[in-house]
């Protein structure tokens, strides 16, 4: 039985190194990764096998105590845990292109069924409807709704002119577009023209977005043609008291938030998610998160992972060749 053991434990040391690989495996291979977040195998040891049980000194002091005698029955994975450091931020002049510097993700909805999820890669890009989206089509979350009016006017010479007359600071939580949203119908334009031009001639005429830009506090500040702006909308952030719980999905997504823990709760507030405030990173605009992977420490760890497989394997070859000798005692 004892060898027959030994064939067992070297059997879970080749599970368990064989599982290692694939982590680190995986490592390597998002080395590239926007905002990957490399993760580490921990090892623990496996069931005892109880030999003897320990006994106190005897009360007559004649004696000693006597040690627990065990045998260990091999290795197992205990954990894979993600390592969840701040990436380098790489410029990538890409308007669309966010980066969180600090704590917090960014969360993305599937207007398909609703499925909410958190990422750290901020690849974005402007849908053909104006809403910011992930390259799944996913959608962004955070203040939508701050609008601007202008007033539709006659100058002297009878030419249309508009000018800022008020703006609203986005504070609904929602899908974020970027879009100037001034039209006549929704009250986006003011006609003071006196019938002088129709409402065609005003919208076909009126601003239009020429460029946009997000500070450190994740604001939208939306520019346009006749040099007004106005702030549209604003990332919001969520950070986790236990990230690990977060269940990695492909496309760089997480879902499992709420087993994570999130600091404010689940739904998203001006309040408790506005970046660069309560513990929340900044938003950095024209940059992406690099992966966090450390090539020099994989490939070592690599090495020492294939070296205890390879010892995990010599353990059952070695029982094999005392096995193999047994049997031909037997038949001596």
């Amino acid at each position: 039985m004892a060898l027959i053991g030994s064939l067992a434990t070297g059997v879970s040391a080749l599970d368990a190194f064989s599982k290692g690989m694939e982590v680190i495996g995986d490592n390597i291979a998002n080395v590239n990764t926007t905002a990957f977040k490399d993760s580490t195998a921990n090892y623990s040891d496996a069931f005892a096998n109880l030999l003897q049980g320990s006994a106190a000194s005897p009360s007559s002091g004649n004696g000693s105590d006597v040690i627990t005698r065990q045998v260990g029955e091999g290795v197992q994975i205990s954990s894979i845990k993600q390592n969840f450091s701040q990436g380098s931020l790489s410029s990538t002049g890409v308007s669309s292109d966010f980066a969180v510097s600090g704590n917090g993700y960014f969360q993305v909805k599937d207007q398909q069924n609703g499925t909410a999820y958190a990422t750290r890669a901020g690849d974005f890009r402007v849908d053909d409807s104006g809403y910011l989206v992930t390259t799944q089509g996913y959608r962004v979350q955070g203040l939508s709704d701050g609008t601007a009016a202008l007033t539709a006017s006659v100058d002297a010479n009878g030419n249309l002119t508009f000018s800022l007359s008020s703006t609203t600071a986005p504070t609904t939580v929602g899908d974020l577009k970027i879009d100037s949203n001034l039209t006549t119908a929704n009250g986006g334009i003011i006609d003071n023209t006196g019938g002088a031009f129709t409402a065609a001639q005003i919208n076909a005429a009126s601003p239009k977005i020429t460029s946009y830009t997000v500070n450190n506090a994740g604001t939208i500040q939306v520019n346009l043609s006749d040099g007004e702006s106005y702030a549209r909308g604003q990332f919001l952030l969520q950070s986790y008291q236990d990230p690990n719980a977060l269940v990695r999905q492909q496309g760089n997504l997480y879902t499992g938030m709420q087993t994570a823990n999130p600091i404010g709760g689940m739904t998203l507030s001006a309040a408790n998610n506005s970046p660069n405030t309560n513990g929340n990173g900044m938003i950095q605009q024209g940059s992406l998160e690099l992966s966090n992977v450390d090539l020099t420490n994989e490939f070592a760890n690599l090495i020492n992972t294939q070296r205890s497989f390879q010892a995990g394997s010599r353990v059952i070859t070695t029982a094999d060749q005392i096995l193999q000798t047994i049997v031909n005692l037997g038949q001596g």
